[in-house]
């Protein structure tokens, strides 16, 4: 990549004792009144230019930026580095895995098959807090965990020794984000190339939407689907518009006593009222500095719940600070410093960039939060949470109904609606920052001084996001107070968000479900959807760790913490929460004591070993894995099966069926198999079939690695509505290969098309595929045998997948719809014109001729919706992976 150099940009940087190549920014008019944001994407272009995806007029619509246009420049955007989670993970290194096999196939060298940006897998998503309230909680989750998955951490560990810039991070570790700002994230990146050491801004995509967190150290990137981030990782750039940047001023000082997640609460909930979906948040001025790089890195992490793409604090003395902190190299720090003044990318507080629309906020009038009871942006102020409790409840419950339990233990007592029944200091939001971790530890001892207990009913935990979390803890002797209030450490990872919160205790929950109560869950993270956190729970609150420990000691979210005493002490006085809230000047003085650099130092040094349970896993080795034919997780995907090095020339699409006729706002969760499934589904009867009970079905997420599963999992979303069917819900459609087209799973009647050659389209309407950008909503898609879509409009990175996986992305002409052209997808449909594709020509509109059962013809041109000249290659190909595989050959 690269080569052209139009604005002769390329120059050096001598820090210390080493020169670097640098494509200097300040050779592009107009770079000065950029945002810190553009500024990286500008340099990511001017050192990527090559003439074809690249281009002189990228370079210089980045430069001549206007703030107030809608954006609508396509650039191609090559990250430094990919991130990923074992979830989302784990089909990236299978592809790359058969990639392997079908190299050797056509004759190639299988080592050639690398990552060519460095790629890091932290495995943080799997562990299942089955085991809480006892010392030994962690040990015995993480031995769960290996058993559930050690299939999928086989494969993984013959990934980290097979490929080179590969890099996994074992179980019982951390959370993928933590570990990310801790350690991976280098602020300025450095690689050899072609001889000489060139640095640029860090740069990164993930594989999961939290990425953003790393924005709070200055580095961009954000959350992107798997074939996104293969792509990424195979040195492809990522397609993306020029977008609006939001600058954010930030003035003020946080009061005493409110902690980072009222801050974040409080942004959350202005930047979604404010509108800020595909944009870039950029913070900026005065109040910057007094912001600390924990705090920067919360809000970071928030992005995907106010919805922006990014949100960025650029450089400065305070992230010096943290690389410091956190154990970084002295030479690492100097060279950060020394590349963002010389790009002008340093922040400076008195220059004000040009941004498309401006926010601010004073942080000196935020107040302590929680949000909920379904959405983080429904923030609610702590001091009217009681009221809003009961208002809310209405939704849920509308009569009291308390339940009398007894307990494992013998103990007896009444639950009602409210009842907080999980308490969980969880999450990469808040576990990474030490101000609100330490002042949770603080209220605990304050309780423990009291004599104060959590409610018998409520579930605590803890997963700290990192090692060092336990070491300050242990170094403050806050981790016995902590245990004391049963709050031990439950394991390293991703938990109660993603709905790893375990069971409750099962008198707890057969008394909420016999009596439908509405109980509610306490947990310092970033999202609380509904039924995300745990079954038996309706209500799900955000707040911070000390408030997590003070509602387990309340019990109830029907609680007014100003007026209700949380309990009484040994000498029966009545004991409120001022009565025991951590001291800020306290809080910082135990920080300042027990958090050093050698910590950090320590703990990453061996960051990529793993435990005894990680290292005598019986792992293959060779370059090439050996596929496990019983295996039902981990299967070789079959997208190069039959593959010739020489292209096969592209043909039209004749004689094709619908699949499925779908309404506006068809979301990639309701394509993408997500979530638990039952055994009557197509996939519950594929692992039946293969000797798996129900209770070890584990999830979608889990089985992402056999295509068989996901295949069967694609357009069965319980709440898809296909419109060839009247009024039904779920995974089905018309089969037409059997006589009257009667109703059939959508994964069986892709398998009677397929079977008689006949190729399938997919008709939508308004931004199909928007959401979470899922790598299985295109590799499904592709799989059940659908050759083009056609839609009213395209969510982008959706479009960008379907032809990353050999699909055709086909817009209805401008105002026209299925429903005003008559359509009702019983047609059978031919698209004619692709083969100009074969020609190096990428025609704007193809041919669509639709003919009814009756003999009537409906006719259109329909869009053609392959954008760039990279997306013509990749179709040509058949796909990306193709693509990629054979110019590797």
């Amino acid at each position: 990549m690269g080569a052209v150099n139009s604005f002769d940009a390329k120059s050096t940087l001598a820090v210390g004792e080493k020169e670097y190549e640098i494509y200097r920014i300040d050779r592009v008019p107009g770079h000065e009144r950029l945002p810190y944001s553009l500024k990286v994407l500008l340099e990511n272009q001017l050192r990527t230019e090559d003439g074809a995806n690249v281009t002189k007029s990228h370079i210089e619509a980045i430069g001549s930026w206007d703030a107030n246009a809608e954006p609508d420049t396509e650039i191609q955007f090559s990250p430094a580095r990919v991130i990923m989670q074992d979830f989302t993970g784990v089909p990236c290194i299978v592809d790359l895995a058969t990639m392997r096999e079908a190299v050797t196939n056509l004759g190639g060298n299988p080592d050639s098959i690398n990552p060519l940006a460095p790629a890091e897998l932290v495995i943080d998503h799997s562990v299942i807090s089955d085991v809480y309230g006892r010392a030994d909680a962690a040990a015995r989750n993480v031995e769960k965990e290996y058993q559930r998955n050690g299939e999928r951490y086989q494969f993984l560990r013959w990934g980290q020794g097979a490929f080179d810039d590969f890099k996994v991070v074992p179980p019982g570790t951390g959370i993928v984000h933590q570990v990310n700002i801790e350690y991976l994230a280098r602020m300025t990146f450095t690689r050899d190339v072609d001889g000489v050491t060139q640095a640029y801004p860090d740069t990164s995509v993930g594989t999961d939407s939290h990425t953003t967190m790393q924005n709070g150290l200055g580095v961009l990137g954000w959350g992107v689907g798997g074939i996104e981030a293969e792509a990424a990782m195979l040195g492809q750039p990522i397609s993306m518009l020029i977008p609006r940047v939001v600058g954010f001023k930030l003035l003020g000082q946080i009061p005493a006593g409110v902690t980072a997640t009222d801050v974040v609460l409080t942004i959350t909930q202005q930047l979604r009222k404010h509108g800020v979906v595909g944009k870039f948040v950029e913070f900026y001025g005065e109040g910057v500095g007094s912001v600390p790089l924990a705090n920067r890195a919360t809000i970071g992490n928030m992005s995907p719940e106010f919805g922006s793409t990014a949100a960025i604090f650029p450089i400065d003395e305070i992230t010096l600070d943290y690389m410091r902190l956190t154990g970084r190299e002295e030479e690492q720090i100097e060279l950060v410093k020394a590349y963002t003044q010389a790009q002008g990318m340093w922040h400076n507080p008195a220059v004000e960039p040009e941004f498309s629309e401006y926010l601010e906020l004073d942080l000196s009038t935020v107040v302590s939060s929680i949000a909920g009871p379904k959405r983080p942006q429904d923030r609610i102020e702590l001091s009217r949470s009681k009221d809003q409790f009961e208002t809310d409840l209405k939704n849920y419950a509308p009569a009291s109904n308390p339940a009398q339990v007894t307990d494992g233990e013998g103990r007896e007592f009444t639950i009602d609606h409210g009842a907080v029944t999980l308490a969980s200091i969880t999450s990469c939001t808040n576990t990474s920052n030490p101000s609100v971790m330490l002042a949770a530890g603080v209220l605990a001892r304050n309780a423990n001084a009291l004599g104060l207990k959590p409610k018998p009913w409520v579930k605590t935990t803890l997963a700290p996001g990192s090692k060092v979390v336990t070491d300050y803890y242990e170094k403050s002797g806050l981790k016995d107070d902590l245990d004391a209030l049963g709050f031990y450490t439950v394991g390293y990872g991703c938990v109660t968000c993603i709905g790893n919160s375990g069971p409750l205790n099962e008198e707890i929950s057969q008394a909420v479900n016999d009596n439908d109560l509405a109980v509610t869950a306490v947990l310092s993270g970033n999202r609380n959807f509904e039924g995300r956190i745990n079954p038996d729970i309706k209500m799900n609150y955000l707040a911070s760790p000390p408030l997590v420990v003070a509602y387990s000691l309340a019990g109830s979210m029907d609680f007014d913490f100003d007026v209700e005493a949380l309990g009484q002490d040994r000498d029966g006085n009545d004991v409120f929460l001022r009565d025991i809230w951590p001291d800020p000047i306290e809080v910082q003085t135990i920080a300042d004591a027990s958090i050093d650099p050698e910590m950090f130092r320590s703990k990453y040094a061996t960051v990529f070993d793993g435990d005894e349970h990680w290292t005598s896993l019986p792992t293959p080795i060779g370059n090439t894995f050996e596929w496990d034919e019983k295996s039902t997780y981990v299967r070789k995907a079959p997208y190069f099966d039959g593959m010739k090095l020489e292209l096969t020339p592209v043909t039209d699409v004749e004689g094709a069926r619908a699949l499925a006729l779908l309404g506006d706002s068809v979301t990639t969760d309701h394509i993408s198999p997500a979530g638990s499934f039952k055994a009557e589904t197509p996939a519950g009867q594929y692992l039946v079939e293969n000797g798996i009970a129900p209770k070890d079905f584990n999830t979608y997420g889990s089985r992402r690695g056999n295509h068989e599963v996901m295949i069967r999992g694609t357009f069965a979303n319980i709440r898809l509505r296909n419109q060839l069917l009247d009024n039904v819900e779920g995974g089905f459609t018309r089969d037409f290969t059997l006589e009257g087209g009667p109703q059939s799973t959508i994964y069986d009647a892709s398998k009677n098309y397929q079977a008689a050659g006949i190729p399938l389209v997919v008709i939508g309407g308004k931004e199909y595929g928007s959401g979470s950008s899922r790598d299985w909503a295109a590799k499904g898609t592709s799989l059940l045998g659908v050759r083009a879509v056609i839609t009213e409009s395209f969510e982008r990175i959706h479009r960008s997948n379907l032809i990353g996986m050999g699909v055709l992305p086909l817009q209805f002409p401008a105002g026209e719809s299925a429903a005003s052209l008559g359509l009702d997808g019983t047609e059978t449909f031919t698209i004619s014109g692709v083969t100009q594709l074969n020609e190096g020509v990428t025609p704007k509109t193809l041919a669509v001729k639709a003919v009814k059962s009756d003999g009537a013809v409906v006719e259109f041109d329909a869009d053609l919706r392959i954008d760039t000249p990279g997306e013509a290659d990749y179709y040509r190909n058949g796909g990306i992976l193709q693509y990629v595989l054979r110019s590797l050959v």
